[in-house]
């Protein structure tokens, strides 16, 4: 087995990683997924500038051409050298797990491979394969804790640049969930301080945006109350933080399904909403728990069934065409705020 923790990143980048020529990442931070997918890129050597030499695929590729990762992976570069294959959106598809395991039984000679998956659950088949495989190194990516946070605001603002710490505390609180977002939410603030000192705490609350989940729950909250306008506003918000757009139909996906399983429970135990949401709810935050509860009242469990379909389905698509994930995301998240609203109606 070959896994580290989270927080061990850092550490295996500098020392151990060109000791693998198999990486799995995986997480239900996106943007940090993504980040040490670039930085294990950078440390394989390969020409990241060089279409012969790294091939970009996204995981929907492979379902078409099952058998096109092992074939590019032991195939010979055409001008020689070594060479990088680079899968996106990965989840639990049995191709790639089973092109996986093949490519695992014997070390690569001349490719490196790196796969971005998304929050994999222990035990789940991807990462039961790569866990399980001596050669492949597993990496979990969580999001980031208060010193994580801390050490990227130090990183961007640079030692010229000093931050009081009531400015570092409120800075701290509004990033987090997702590495780029909170990035680009800290170079926000380095630029809008250009020319200063010292960055105080009214310069955070001017110019950040909450790149956290909050934002995130927030536009999930309100396409579940059908409320238009609340939700354009949280996009808009989740947009200028630079905070990725599928976040938040992942994030609606995995409400429909606790929906699901809530709506089940109370047809087999024949409970109302209240009575389910004093078992299974428990875990959700006071100030979202009514509105779980009326969506309860409101979704069947055909309706709860047949939304999720749409937004599994939604989500296969952004990862097959990227180039459109954020026009099919608004588009099919828009459609459930106005199912909800009809329904509320």
């Amino acid at each position: 087995m070959a896994e580290i923790k989270s927080h061990e990143f850092e550490n295996f980048l500098q020392k151990s990683a060109r000791n693998y020529r198999i990486y799995v990442i995986y997480g239900p931070d996106r943007g940090l997924v993504s980040e040490r997918a670039g930085l294990l890129a950078g440390k394989t050597g390969v020409a990241l500038d060089d279409p012969f030499s790294l091939t970009k695929l996204d995981v929907g590729d492979l379902q078409k051409d099952p058998g096109r990762l092992v074939d590019e992976a032991q195939s010979i570069g055409l001008f020689g050298g070594e060479k990088l294959i680079w899968i996106r959106g990965a989840a639990n598809e049995k191709y790639l797990v089973d092109s996986l395991a093949l490519l695992a039984e014997k070390p690569l000679e001349a490719a490196y491979l790196i796969v971005e998956a998304g929050d994999l659950k222990k035990g789940s088949l991807l990462r039961k394969t790569a866990e399980a495989a001596r050669s492949v190194m597993t990496i979990p990516s969580y999001a980031d804790d208060s010193r994580a946070l801390n050490g990227l605001i130090d990183a961007e603002l640079g030692a010229e640049k000093r931050i009081t710490p009531a400015a570092r505390q409120a800075l701290v609180a509004l990033i987090g969930g997702d590495r780029i977002a909170s990035r680009n939410e800290v170079r926000k603030l380095a630029l809008y301080c250009r020319g200063l000192d010292t960055i105080e705490e009214h310069h955070v609350t001017e110019i950040i945006g909450d790149a956290s989940a909050i934002s995130v729950d927030d536009a999930v909250d309100a396409i579940l109350s059908g409320d238009l306008n609340a939700f354009l506003h949280a996009m808009q918000k989740i947009s200028s933080s630079k905070t990725a757009i599928f976040l938040v139909l992942q994030a609606c996906l995995k409400q429909f399904q606790l929906l699901d399983t809530m709506r089940a429970e109370m047809e087999e135990k024949r409970l109302q909403a209240p009575q389910v949401m004093q078992t299974m709810g428990r875990h959700l935050h006071f100030r979202r728990k009514p509105i779980i509860e009326q969506a309860l009242r409101q979704w069947t469990a055909e309706s709860i069934a047949r939304e999720s379909n749409r937004l599994q389905a939604a989500i296969l698509q952004s990862r097959r065409r990227q180039v459109l994930e954020d026009s099919v995301a608004m588009q099919t998240l828009l459609s459930t705020t106005l199912q909800s609203a009809r329904k509320s109606a």
